[in-house]
């Protein structure tokens, strides 16, 4: 007994001192070491704060969503809407081109010129001679009426203007006479005075255009224009008066380039709608814009025949020909001053010698005031007839003088941007008698009245309006 409870002690101390012997277990690392824990409450306190802050901020972000979405929707139906108006805009204006590409055009206008005009010669027979058209002393009348209309279809122009007045049918008083037969009408100035423009064309498409036309056209040579609403002054210049109105025939217009346009003219002369001779004329014109809106330069040439069939100063079957050379030029110097000068020469070779010519005019216009103009003109013509050995003279071609001047003051009155009214101071002067004043002999029916006066004096009172 007492042996084996020894042996059990021994047994239980070895067994101690085994574990009494074993080191201590190492301590965890610093990071590994548990932080404090959270109580359950404060974390479920923590978590639904989160949850409520999600949820307003999707709350949030969905409303917004909604209200993008409805502004998206009014921008893409009004985004379509101006689409659709474009779309129709572009087809009604296609359209409309298209239209006015196939279908016809027409433009009026017209014009009205009223005058009163005084002569200080107070000539009997009541004419201011080689005045052009204010012609008639102390006396209101219809200078001219002019309707007319500019018409297109596709490549096809052409315009036509009828007038009546002193203007036609004075400058219609060198219209060849050409007797007619019971097969056929007569031809003179009582035909065709009432026509100041009668033509059709075809722009043909070569380079920018080119403008194929025949009829009756008004004279290009020259500064002035037919209609005074275009003038300067009332009165034409002496330049105007004995210069080419119209010319009939066929012309040939380019334009080159917005600073240069011409064209080319066959046509059977000097204001002829039926030609007296045998052979034709030919004209040619180019204007040239340098400084656009500032200088304007025309340059012209004209040449044929201009004596009728049988004239003394040419032989059987062949008129002399006369050259004619034109230049004027327009500088508007500022908005408010413009000037212009214009100068034509000319010669015809015939069988008495060389008749010739050379004149010029010189205008300047101010404009002090929106709806007042003043302006003034100096003109000079001087001609030449030509004489042989035999002292035989060639008929003059313009004038009944040798030298002619005038001198004009005008001023011009615009109530209205369509209407003019114009009062106007003009004295005329030549080397010899060709107006008239107090009694004049003759009684322009049977017998010519005669010149008795190398100058004159006239004041008139003007309107003209357009439109």
């Amino acid at each position: 007994m007492t042996a084996g409870r020894s042996l059990l002690v021994s047994v239980v101390m070895v067994i101690e001192g085994t574990a009494f012997a074993q080191p201590p277990p190492a301590e965890p690392p610093p990071a590994e070491q548990a932080l404090p824990q959270e109580t359950a409450p404060d974390r479920l306190t923590a978590l639904e704060e989160r949850v409520r802050v999600l949820e307003e901020e999707a709350r949030v972000a969905k409303t917004k969503a909604a209200e993008s979405e409805k502004l998206l929707d009014e921008l893409r139906r009004e985004r379509d809407a101006e689409r659709e108006a474009q779309k129709r805009a572009e087809e009604d204006a296609k359209g409309k081109e298209e239209g006015e590409a196939d279908g016809p055009t027409a433009k009026f206008d017209g014009y009205v010129e009223a005058n009163y005009a005084y002569n200080f010669n107070r000539p009997s027979n009541g004419i201011t001679n080689f005045r052009g058209f204010d012609n008639r002393h102390d006396s209101f009348t219809i200078s001219n009426a002019m309707l007319g209309a500019t018409f297109g279809y596709q490549e096809l122009v052409g315009r036509l203007a009828l007038q009546i007045g002193h203007a036609p049918s004075t400058y219609y008083l060198a219209e060849p006479v050409s007797p007619g037969t019971a097969g056929a009408a007569s031809s003179d100035a009582g035909v065709w005075k009432y026509i100041q423009q009668a033509y059709v064309g075809y722009e043909a498409p070569v380079g920018n255009g080119l403008l194929i036309a025949a009829g009756i056209f008004v004279s290009p040579i020259g500064y002035e224009a037919i209609a005074v609403k275009d003038n300067f002054n009332w009165s034409r210049s002496n330049l105007f008066f004995g210069l080419p109105f119209y010319h009939t025939g066929i012309r040939l217009s380019y334009e080159v380039n917005d600073q240069i346009t011409g064209h080319f003219m066959l046509c059977n002369g000097w204001n002829s709608v039926v030609d007296n001779n045998y052979w034709k004329s030919i004209e040619t014109q180019w204007i040239f814009k340098p400084v656009p809106d500032v200088l304007t330069v025309s340059v012209l040439y004209f040449g044929g025949p201009e004596r009728a069939r049988g004239a003394p100063e040419g032989v059987p079957g062949v008129e002399p020909w006369r050259h004619l050379f034109d230049l004027w030029t327009q500088i508007d110097a500022t908005k408010w001053l413009t000037f212009a000068l214009h100068g034509d020469t000319g010669f015809e070779r015939n069988v008495f010698g060389t008749s010739w010519w050379a004149a010029g005019a010189a205008y300047a216009r101010v404009q002090p005031l929106e709806w007042l103009y003043i302006a003034a003109r100096g003109d000079i013509f001087g001609e030449h007839a030509g004489v042989d050995a035999a002292g035989g003279v060639a008929s003059n071609i313009f004038f009944p003088a040798g030298l002619l001047g005038s001198g004009t003051f005008t001023v011009d009155f615009r109530p209205h941007s369509n209407l003019s009214l114009r009062v106007e101071y003009r004295h005329d002067e030549a080397d010899t008698d060709m107006f008239f004043e107090d009694s004049v002999a003759g009684d322009g029916i049977n017998t010519p009245y005669e010149p008795n006066a190398n100058r004159q004096d006239t004041l008139t009172f003007g309107a003209t309006g357009w439109f």
